[in-house]
């Protein structure tokens, strides 16, 4: 009997063993096929619009793109090698050295993959916590911000408003990014966090070379070269430099030149992801006292509604939206070898292209990022913008162009006027601009906005007045 009992033990622990082996090769086999249409949907993106990634058939992805998709299964599984190194520890060791490296490599494959999906690292959650530095949906005493997902995938689009802004009592930054290409999200992401980072460093380097001559270091080096910088810029900057604001725009206007030509080096030499065929535009406004200067690339926009001698609200553009068909941009473009053109279904879009293919038909003449066409006419030196604000200036709207594509100037002025209260203004534009994407464009997917709405004096609980 006992026999038996022993046998039926056997056969019970046999049947299991074999049911289990099946069991988790059929969940491997599964997580592979998944993983391999993951792998091959990603690698068909990224061939679509960035031309150094090879086209694989649709047969497969090849033996080389089978194996990682393989280990990657592995690893998501943690199952490890199915071969012991050679050696190393056995694969079911629990020596302390094991634990310690496997929970190392744990960690750093967490690290990796909160990278990959987009998560902040430390040192982002570190910037996040900087007091006075807002960048999700809401407002403050002096400004509305908000943004919206539209229907063409993940938000590409980012803000900030950072009063107190460089621990300066009466100075606050804004800024508006519109994301494009594959990685896009990531850029406009990335520039919102470091660009602000990159201007106060800038800014208190310039401000203390003004008061010690013996003052070294990288700033002084990088002021030194930014002269061409700003020659190549100064045709753009429409200002006279009274004795009055000559001080601060000089010293905002460098200290915008340099953050923008470092933040675009950092695009490009960064790791996380590849800048070739991605960027972000960039409007970032600084307002001090009563002085106020804005760095611009790309076609975001800035608008200022102010009060005309009738006493009505007007809007007044305060950048220029630097698309490849302005006359200078395009000379500067096809001087360097890149062509300007529209394609047949678009006439009214002009586009930057490489000179022997048809990629990557940018619709604007400047940008951070977008390294393929750096070389050909592309550049990210902002274009310099300044006001003196008086009484009379009420508010400025900042937006991507999810908003200008279907909203006028003046009728975003208008919707900030009717609105009942400052901290809704921004949400109120972006609704408005959903509701005229869905009227003027009704076969067509929404685009993201975003908004930051900064006022400039009265009262905080009314823009009527």
């Amino acid at each position: 009997m006992s026999e038996l009992l022993q046998s039926l033990a056997s056969l019970h622990f046999f049947v299991s063993l074999v049911i289990g082996s099946a069991l988790h090769w059929i969940g491997l086999s599964c997580a592979l096929a998944i993983h391999l249409v993951d792998c091959r949907g990603e690698r068909r993106a990224r061939a679509s619009t960035d031309p150094s990634v090879p086209r694989s058939e649709d047969s497969g992805l090849g033996c080389g793109a089978a194996v990682e998709c393989l280990l990657g299964v592995l690893r998501a599984l943690r199952m490890g090698s199915c071969h012991s190194s050679v050696g190393g520890p056995s694969p079911h060791s629990s020596s302390p050295a094991s634990t310690s490296s496997g929970s190392r490599g744990s960690r750093r494959s967490r690290r990796g993959l909160s990278r990959r999906l987009g998560r902040p690292s430390k040192k982002e959650e570190e910037v996040h916590r900087i007091p006075g530095r807002m960048f999700v949906n809401g407002a403050s005493d002096v400004a509305s911000f908000f943004s919206k997902q539209g229907k063409k995938g993940i938000n590409q689009d980012a803000m900030i408003v950072w009063e107190k802004f460089g621990s300066r009592e009466d100075t606050v930054l804004c800024g508006v990014f519109d994301g494009h290409g594959p990685y896009g999200h990531m850029v406009a992401k990335m520039v919102r966090d470091v660009l602000p980072l990159k201007l106060s460093i800038n800014w208190e380097g310039e401000e203390f070379t003004e008061t010690s001559a013996s003052y070294s270091g990288s700033i002084t080096s990088e002021a030194s070269s930014s002269v061409a910088l700003k020659d190549e810029v100064g045709a753009c900057v429409d200002i006279e430099e009274t004795d009055e604001n000559s001080q601060t725009f000089r010293s905002l206007k460098d200290s915008l030149l340099m953050a923008f030509r470092d933040m675009d080096k950092e695009l490009k030499h960064n790791c996380r992801f590849d800048c070739s065929f991605s960027g972000t535009t960039a409007v970032t406004l600084i307002k001090q006292g009563q002085e106020l200067v804005i760095g611009n690339v790309g076609d975001s926009r800035a608008v200022l509604g102010t009060r005309n001698q009738n006493n009505s609200l007007i809007a007044v553009q305060l950048t220029m939206d630097l698309k490849p068909n302005l006359p200078s941009e395009e000379e500067r473009i096809t001087q360097c070898s890149g062509r300007v053109f529209a394609l047949t279904d678009e006439p009214d879009v002009a586009r930057v292209w490489l000179p022997d293919k048809d990629i990557p038909g940018l619709a604007m003449s400047r940008t951070l990022g977008d390294f393929c066409l750096k070389n050909f006419g592309l550049i990210s030196v902002p274009d310099i913008s300044y006001l003196h604000i008086t009484k009379r200036d009420e508010f400025v709207v900042m937006a991507t162009d999810g908003v200008w594509d279907v909203l006028s100037n003046q009728e975003v002025v208008d919707i900030v006027a009717s609105s009942p209260a400052r901290s809704s203004a921004a949400q109120l534009i972006v609704e408005s601009a959903v509701k005229a994407w869905k009227l003027k464009y009704p076969t067509s997917r929404t685009d993201d906005c975003a908004v930051v709405c900064l006022f400039l004096n009265g009262d905080a609980s009314d823009t009527s007045q």
